[in-house]
């Protein structure tokens, strides 16, 4: 096998994963009386994200999030609750791009870059970050 087949097959491997996490998204839906709560959208492709965060003593306890929109807003939301959840506030307003991106897996284009961060930003927003 070439090495370029290696590495279609790991996109075709990460295109599964956030096609995955698209059509079964983890945490999804709302908490009943959030600490707190942002709702946002991209206004150039339509996505909408909505993060409901319970804290506890500065730790997320439990995130839920709820959004239409492409398989790239949707994953990244779903796989950034995953991420979030039992880290403090310090260590979410330490994420950044960068970790967005590790955690989907594939190269994204400049013009899916905003619905690849929208949930990471609804979140900061949410945290007043």
């Amino acid at each position: 096998m070439r090495p370029a087949d290696d590495l279609s097959g790991m996109d075709e491997l990460y295109r599964d994963f956030i096609l995955d996490h698209y059509r079964n998204p983890r945490n999804a839906g709302t908490l009943e009386a959030p600490d707190a709560s942002c709702e946002d959208l991209n206004p150039l492709c339509g996505d909408r994200i909505r993060m409901d965060v319970k804290l506890h003593d500065g730790i997320i306890e439990d995130i839920r999030f709820q959004g239409r929109g492409c398989a790239i807003s949707q994953a990244s939301a779903s796989l950034l609750t995953e991420t979030v959840k039992g880290k403090t506030v310090a260590e979410v307003a330490a994420l950044g791009k960068d970790d967005v991106l590790a955690n989907l897996g594939i190269p994204i284009s400049a013009a899916r870059l905003k619905c690849a961060l929208l949930g990471l930003s609804v979140l900061k927003r949410a945290l007043k970050l």
